[in-house]
């Protein structure tokens, strides 16, 4: 996994960690411009990638976009698993985010904006998440193409680590070629356990609040209404 000494190297091989207010925890994203299957979604209309928010509003601030690159340029270097594991220990362990902010303590979410580049970069996903145990992982993505040559080639996917194979259209089926999975409802009812955090009110309406649906293996399929 090779050897990272401080938390400002590891920031330099491998971005920050981002604390996304309407969620738990811990997140990690790169650039939705560098999505390999939701660049193509992106331009069909009713798809889940349509109107992508992460290629949109606070996405597009300068600061954002250089956060992104340096963390896709990070994948490829060999001390990004250590780089990852070395923040999220000290970040989980403390319960304390940027500027000393509480969160809650493990929980992280892969790519909140962004998706798999390929199947050596899932490999480095399953290190961290087997690196960090007491942290649970959540890994939307649309690349089912790359999940499956993972697990064909014999990767192992950590028990701590869910990864929801995404539906690519707007109430469309979801995929039954992985056993978790997730999509977007409109018009039709939600298959599976439907999201509640836009049914929230007030301040807390958007956020997970005490769901962990989307970390629980045991939730075979989730549905977010399409908004």
């Amino acid at each position: 996994m090779g050897t990272v000494i401080t938390i400002r190297h590891a920031q330099a091989v491998a971005g920050t960690l981002g604390y996304p207010s309407k969620m738990p925890g811990t997140s990690y994203g790169i650039s939705a411009h560098a999505c390999i299957t939701g660049a193509k979604l992106a331009k069909i209309e009713g798809s889940t990638c349509h109107k992508c928010y992460a290629l949109n509003a606070n996405y597009l601030y300068p600061s954002v976009a250089k956060a992104h690159e340096t963390r896709l340029d990070g994948i490829d270097n060999a001390l990004w698993v250590a780089a990852i594991v070395l923040q999220l220990n000290k970040v989980h362990a403390s319960g304390r985010g940027r500027r000393g902010k509480r969160i809650a303590k493990g929980w992280h979410r892969w790519h909140d904006s962004g998706d798999l580049q390929s199947v050596e970069h899932l490999e480095k996903i399953c290190a961290v998440a087997l690196a960090t145990p007491r942290i649970r992982h959540w890994l939307p993505t649309r690349e089912l193409g790359i999940v499956a040559k993972y697990r064909a080639a014999g990767g192992v996917v950590p028990g701590n680590l869910v990864i929801r194979v995404s539906a690519t259209m707007v109430d469309g089926a979801q995929t039954k070629a992985w056993p978790t999975t997730s999509g977007v409802h409109d018009k039709r009812p939600a298959q599976g356990y439907a999201c509640p955090a836009n049914a929230r009110k007030g301040a807390m309406k958007g956020k997970c609040g005490p769901c962990r649906a989307c970390w629980d293996p045991a939730v075979t399929a989730v549905s977010y209404p399409l908004h």
